[in-house]
This record gives structure tokens, sequence and C-alpha cells, in this order.
């Protein structure tokens, strides 16, 4: 059996005549740029997420930074960030001249500790991005708690979690404003690069929309120097049409999991842990395991993909090596690393597929033991 780590070609048969008849409509209306799909999806994604404001643009990251920028953050500050994430959370910060500081994370849900954020903040402290990681949100209110306190701005990066809750919310509505990517591998993605970022708040969605078009709201009308960052009309459609579906998809990777829990509960792998006050949307399911790269090798001669997500903590790598962090600073985060393995996870993934992963990780195990 061959099981891909994402199967985007299953996803696209299953609605193969929304996505045509919406790529079909654009292409009709030569509405490329922005325009009324993009309107569309904004008005339509706000909705789902229960937010005022959604602003499309190019990507993920570009929506981080964005926003650090419309909160006046900049050269001379410090924006606190999980030493676990994709490196989009921390490099936005070195995009707008700012400087990120690294936070350990909870060594089974892998997200941002509120404990830690509090030693590190300082008086050059502007932001804290914390990252809803794999799907599970982060432990949200002492992290608000702190930002009240000592007066900063939290954007949650919701790359990974679209559809997750914290305490009966959905990620995306509890910070200041929020950032989200619609990569194609993503719970709802594109069929290129897209992303948005969503606030209660009138006057920075505003400045958002402004920044991400050349510093505009009416063409040759500048405002300040901006940049082009705009969904264009054909991802807009392709969300427009997934995004109907995103719940019963979401659902459908929580089952996915469950069985994988059950069935693996047994085996010796570190299992994902839900706390009982959130809801995981499984963007990604990740097993602690010794010995993780023969064991992903012995996998993929099994027909079997997986991934790691990710091989080291941010400050390890080549991009951040000089700020000098130790394993003493992160110990959970540099401790699991290079533990953490990523099991395939898609709504298409069936019972067969997912006993076929369980009972070669169980052998394995098994042999290990």
């Amino acid at each position: 059996m061959n099981i891909p780590f994402v199967d985007l070609q299953a996803q696209y048969a299953s609605i193969q005549a929304e996505i045509d008849a919406a790529i079909q409509e654009v292409m009709a209306h030569t509405a490329f740029i922005s325009g009324r799909y993009a309107r569309k999806f904004e008005a339509e994604f706000a909705a789902w997420l229960g937010v005022e404001h959604c602003v499309s643009c190019g990507n993920g990251t570009d929506s981080l930074e964005m926003l650090l920028k419309v909160y006046g953050v900049g050269p001379g500050h410090e924006v606190i960030v999980p030493a676990h994430s994709w490196i989009s959370t921390a490099e936005c910060v070195n995009a707008v001249g700012a400087r990120p500081v690294f936070v350990d994370t909870h060594p089974q849900h892998y997200t941002i500790l509120p404990e830690k954020i509090a030693e590190r903040i300082g008086p050059a402290t502007r932001a804290i991005i914390p990252v809803h990681l794999y799907g599970l949100p982060a432990d949200m209110d002492p992290i608000m708690a702190l930002a009240e306190q000592h007066g900063l701005v939290v954007i949650e990066d919701c790359a990974q979690a679209h559809g997750a809750t914290y305490k009966g919310r959905k990620v995306g509505t509890i910070g200041h404003a929020a950032s989200f990517s619609f990569y194609p591998g993503k719970n709802l993605g594109a069929y290129g690069d897209a992303g948005c970022m969503v606030t209660q708040d009138a006057h920075i969605a505003t400045e958002a929309r402004k920044l991400a078009n050349h510093g505009q709201l009416v063409k040759h009308e500048h405002h300040f120097p901006g940049r082009n960052s705009r969904l264009d009309g054909l991802q807009a459609a392709v969300l427009s049409a997934k995004l109907p579906h995103l719940d019963q998809w979401i659902a459908r990777r929580q089952e996915v999991a469950a069985a994988y829990t059950h069935l693996l509960e047994d085996a010796g792998f570190v299992l994902p842990q839900v706390p009982a006050d959130r809801t995981h949307a499984y963007h990604l399911y990740v097993i602690q395991t010794p010995g993780r790269n023969q064991l992903q090798a012995e996998l993929k001669a099994q027909g079997i993909a997986t991934g790691i997500h990710y091989p080291a903590p941010l400050p390890f790598t080549g991009a951040y090596k000089e700020l000098g962090y130790r394993e003493t600073d992160i110990p959970n985060c540099a401790a699991y690393t290079p533990r953490i393995l990523s099991l395939p996870i898609y709504p298409e993934l069936t019972p067969e597929m997912v006993s076929y992963v369980t009972d070669k990780l169980k052998a394995k195990a098994l042999m290990a033991g």
C-alpha cells in the first residue's frame, strides 16, 4: 500500500465539479487580482470564524509581517515567539526590523508556555505571537492576561489551526488580531499561496488593507508606502468553494486522529495530548519516538510517507544561531525535536490506510522493544 503524506488529488476529486465551476466563473469575468472574489471570500471567512473583519493577502507570512507593521512594531522592539514553529513566525519579526525572543514550549502540547513568556517580557517587548501549532490552540487566557498587564499586542498565528477552539472560541477570535495561511496543504488550502488577517478592530483592518495594496484604498490615493500582497481571484474562488466543506473535513481529521490514538495507545509512542478546554483541528498528527530517523526510513520503505515538523528549534537554525541560545534556555523544545514524527492525516485517509500505518508502527515498536 502507498500512503502519501498529503493527498490533494483525492480532495480535488471529491469536489471537482465545484472547483471547476468556481475557476471557470473567474475566467469568464477575468477578475484576477483582488476584486469581487476576494471580497466574497473575506466576508464568508469572517462569518465562518466569527470576526468583524477579514483582509485577504498574498500568503500567511505576509499577514504576520503586515500585522506587526500596522501595530507599530519595528526597529528596537522585541516580539516573543515560540522556539518551536515554522520559521515564518520569527522571520516576520526580522522583516519589520525587530528582534524575535524565543520561548520554550510544552513538552506534549508543543505550544508556547505562558510562564516562560512572563520571564522574557522586557522594556523593548511590544508583541506576543502564540502559534496554535499542529492545530492545537495555545493556552490563551494567561497570554492575554500578560498582554493586558504589560500593554502588549497579541497576534495569533493560526496557520495550522483553522477551526480549532479554545474554551469554546475559535482561534483567531481571541487575540487582538490573527494571521491565517491558506497554503495548499492546510486544513483550508488554496491552489497556490494565499493568506489573510482577521481582527475585530476596524482601524487595524483598514490600515492592513491599505498596507497590502500599495498604501491605498482608492486607486492612486496612496496614504503611505505599502506593498503588493493581494489575494488573486482564482485562489479566492477556490477557497470559497472549499469553505463549506471545512467543518466536515475537520471532523474527519479528528476521527482519523482518534483512530490513531486508539490503535497506538499501547505501542510506546508519545501521542498528542489535548486539554479538556480545547479542540484540536489536526492539521498534523505528531508522535514522539526514539530512533525517529530510522523509523521514518523504515516506514518509507513500507510505502508510508511521514514528515518532521520541525527538525530543530528555531534558535538552533543557521538563521538565528548568532543569538546564542542554549539547550538550557529551551529544554523542552530541545529534547523533543529529535523525536517528533508527523503521520499522514487528511480527510480522505480511509480506515484501511489508518490500520496499515498503525500496524507497521506497532510492528516496528515491537521489534525495537
